[in-house]
């Protein structure tokens, strides 16, 4: 039987001596020291987060620092829940009004795109993630939030009948814009990992769709989309973890005006990441501080499990295609 020649002679590496294995333990623990130390650091982070907030915790109660209806600094009163329905609020608006739009760039660019255009449209797509978040604060809260704000007040005015969106003057900055925005930074990503995911299709589905006298949009609806919905599903949640986290742009679009919980789309707020930019610098108080923290750990968490439950679908995602 031939043999393929080693690396170090004809000698296994178990037949070499210590000094010549010296290489590979070197690696493996320096590997493994340094993945240990990121974990560390991780838990060192959120520790550290914990410790600093308990004074706002303590003060305040868990469940009502969570859930209190009133973050009023003077009055040392902090209930995170309008910061918290303001982070949602804002990240809700930008998957309802990016997600459609990136999930129908990536079948465009899959689909229907000239091959030779292609390269093009993929490149000036990923291009709006190079666009530093302070810029897009500054277009939104000059040049947006102005052309809008007749449009929005005409919506408001014809559909006051509606919750949340209608009755009253329309304030800029306020909720929507930076809804809006949120939705422009996060089509990047979703449209990308929508994108990689349509590419997986297999060509048979969708020529057999085509074969059996299906419409191209018949074939996207019945091939395409199906098979690709997890991984869609997993690019919007990332997406949303992206919306969550934003800090600068939504800081500049979104007021930072507002104590209590809003009811009105229109109308500025507060979100947990304006909040930290905003309050950090200016905490004139120990508790206020730790109040500030606690944000921090709060929007840490949702971040957290935001990321966690995209990585479980789309885990999901790779392993139905390997079963197909």
């Amino acid at each position: 039987m031939s043999t393929a020649a080693l690396p170090g002679g004809d000698r296994s590496i178990l037949q070499r001596s210590p000094l010549a294995r010296l290489p590979d333990r070197a690696l493996k623990y320096g590997l493994t020291t340094l993945a240990a130390l990121i974990l560390a650091l991780i838990v060192y982070f959120f520790v550290r987060l914990v410790g600093e907030s308990k004074p706002a915790f303590a003060h305040e109660g868990v469940l009502g620092f969570v859930f209190g209806n009133d973050w009023n600094v003077s009055g040392e009163e902090f209930g995170a829940l309008p910061l918290v329905v303001g982070t949602l609020i804002t990240s809700g608006l930008a998957l309802l009004i990016g997600v459609p739009v990136a999930v129908a760039t990536a079948l465009y660019a899959n689909e229907l795109c000239p091959l030779r255009l292609r390269p093009a449209l993929t490149v000036l797509v990923e291009l709006l993630a190079a666009v530093p978040s302070v810029v897009y604060g500054l277009w939104g809260i000059f040049f947006l939030a102005p052309k809008l704000q007749p449009a929005e007040q005409w919506l408001a005015d014809r559909l006051s009948f509606i919750p949340f969106i209608g009755g009253g003057a329309v304030t800029i900055p306020n909720y929507f814009i930076a809804g809006l925005i949120l939705a422009i930074m996060i089509l990047p990503i979703v449209s990308a990992i929508s994108r990689e995911v349509m590419s997986t299709v297999p060509m048979d589905q969708k020529e057999a769709s085509l074969g059996l006298g299906a419409t191209r949009w018949e074939m996207i609806r019945m091939a395409v989309i199906p098979y690709c919905r997890s991984g869609i599903v997993g690019g919007a949640m990332l997406g949303l973890g992206r919306a969550i986290g934003e800090t600068m742009a939504v800081t500049m679009v979104i007021g930072n005006s507002s104590t209590k919980i809003s009811w009105s789309i229109l109308t500025p707020g507060y979100t947990m990441a304006s909040a930290i930019a905003n309050q950090f610098a200016d905490a004139n108080s120990s508790l206020h501080f730790s109040a500030i923290i606690g944000v921090a750990v709060l929007l840490l968490f949702v971040t957290g499990a935001v990321n966690l439950v995209a990585r479980l679908i789309v885990s999901r995602s790779l392993l139905a295609h390997d079963k197909q």
